[in-house]
């Protein structure tokens, strides 16, 4: 077992409140919960891999764990992940985090929604859940989840989100349906900033941005004396068979900003921002234009690789989920099962990103912590240390 020095799994998770009644309790709670955060780590994606996994494990497990009745069945997890409270564990999952990684300022704190397609319930009238994230671009780890309630939507989870992190001086982007300005005032309150796709919901806005940027390209090319302040940068990546040319203009001028309709609903607005992306793909050739706002005070380089790493969520966090955890393959529906199969998969992720010394994918390091007790004992390093 890795020796325990400052954080302790145990004593993260040992706050939550066992969901069983008290009488013919055959395992330990605590048990039951670091078997299936094991099980999670090494491949297993449903309740009966996870006591497979308990089962093939047994004598290690025994090593630091009490077993008092052996390895539970899968029918033992599963009742008891249906029930266990899934606000307490997300909880849970938080203090750890922050416990183990300080955001550090300017780091770029994505904001996300995935849904798990397959843990609806139509019989009962359940629709699909829906997790909204958010990740630490610069350490590759989920800080927070949050599930999204029926009758509502991400807008409204995102500062219940937000509420129980600490990001002041972090840098908080979402895509352009939740540039909100509600959720950009729950950022400036905690003394962040916001980044934001804009897009045609904030109509007015969304005009007078591509208009002040189309009077800054036509006075940029006809080298006009009246250009506005504005900065630029450009990148180009070459590799795959493909060229991408990623051009950024910013324009941070208050009087101009402040013309701009709807503006003043927006806290701190300080910068505006227009990124062309140009891909070359053997004889074709693509352009797509973004529009963002900020309330930071951002140079267009900064924010070609601001917004890029906002972007990795996708690949890093909502890609692997379904192809190295096959989440939206996993059809576990009743009660809080699906939401806190869910955080089991974000505490593996964390732990498998952590891992440097392997140059493979999650899917292929979750299949050699299965086979390598040594390398299973490494990755949970992180929860002890």
């Amino acid at each position: 077992m890795p020796n325990r020095t400052q954080v302790d799994l145990v004593e993260h998770f040992s706050a939550l409140d066992d969901p069983r009644h008290r009488t013919n309790q055959e395992h330990k709670f605590i048990d039951i919960l670091v078997i299936a955060i094991c099980a999670a780590i090494c491949g297993a994606d449903d309740w009966p891999a996870v006591e497979q996994f308990g089962q093939a494990k047994q004598e290690w497990l025994a090593t630091f764990l009490e077993l008092p009745n052996g390895i539970p069945s899968h029918d033992t997890f599963w009742r008891v992940f249906r029930h266990l409270d899934a606000e307490q564990f997300e909880q849970c999952f938080v203090q750890w985090i922050a416990s183990v990684q300080t955001l550090t300022a300017g780091e770029v704190v994505a904001i996300d929604g995935k849904q798990l397609r397959r843990s609806h319930d139509a019989a009962a009238g359940k629709a699909a859940i829906h997790m909204v994230s958010a990740w630490s671009t610069a350490n590759n780890l989920v800080l927070a989840q949050r599930k999204v309630d029926e009758k509502s939507n991400e807008i409204t989870a995102i500062p219940e989100l937000l509420r129980c992190l600490d990001i002041q001086g972090c840098l908080v982007a979402t895509d352009a349906m939740n540039c909100q300005v509600d959720i950009a005032k729950a950022i400036v309150a905690q003394d962040a900033d916001y980044l934001f796709a804009l897009k045609e919901n904030h109509p007015h806005l969304y005009e007078d941005v591509d208009l002040l940027f189309a009077d800054l390209a036509q006075d940029i090319a006809t080298q006009s004396p009246l250009v506005y302040p504005h900065d630029q940068a450009k990148t180009v990546d070459n590799g795959h068979g493909r060229i991408e040319v990623r051009h950024a203009w910013t324009i941070d001028d208050a009087a101009l900003i402040a013309a701009l309709r709807t503006a003043h609903k927006w806290p701190q607005l300080t910068t505006l921002i227009k990124v062309q992306a140009e891909r070359y793909v053997g004889d074709e050739h693509s352009v797509e234009t973004h529009f963002y706002i900020s309330s930071a005070p951002l140079t267009a380089a900064e924010c070609l690789r601001k917004i890029r790493a906002y972007w990795r969520i996708e690949n890093s966090l909502h890609w692997v989920l379904d192809i190295a955890f096959r989440e939206d393959q996993s059809r576990l529906r009743k009660d809080n099962g699906a939401q806190n199969f869910a955080i089991l998969r974000h505490i593996a992720l964390n732990l498998l990103k952590q891992d440097k010394r392997l140059k493979v994918g999650i899917k292929t390091k979750r299949l050699r912590a299965g086979w390598d007790q040594d390398y299973l004992l490494s990755v949970l390093q992180l929860l002890f240390t």
